[in-house]
């Protein structure tokens, strides 16, 4: 069964910076694609960026400010959020799929469990 622990989430000041991780476990990460997707109070779930082997891919709402990558070696993907803005504050979850998906899920992933990044001064 496909496992998913995502961590690095907490409070941060506006114009800082996180780096969110996403262990797999149970299963190698190379055969998947990881999308981040996050979750604002009141909101849908919503796929901001992915990885696809080398490929990336980031919506226009974090594009120049988020980077995801991968390190096979620690089957881990990361997050690396800079310049975080108020409206960034939501759970945000780690997906595994084949395909990626900005925008709204597309009911095949498997996910962790979330972690809570809160952006305020």
């Amino acid at each position: 069964q496909l496992q998913l622990v995502e961590s690095g989430g907490g409070l941060v000041q506006p114009g800082g910076s996180l780096r969110l991780s996403c262990a797999a476990f149970g299963f190698s990460l190379d055969y998947y694609t990881i999308t981040w997707f996050r979750q604002a109070p009141g909101k849908e779930r919503d796929g901001v960026t992915c990885i696809e082997f080398t490929n990336t891919y980031y919506a226009d709402s974090v594009k120049g400010r988020f980077t995801i990558s991968r390190d096979n070696a620690k089957n881990t993907v990361y997050l690396q959020m800079n310049s975080l803005k108020p409206e960034d504050t939501a759970v945000y979850y780690c997906a595994a799929d084949h395909g990626c998906h900005l925008g709204p899920p597309a009911g095949s992933e498997s996910w962790g469990q979330g972690t809570q990044v809160t952006v305020s001064s």
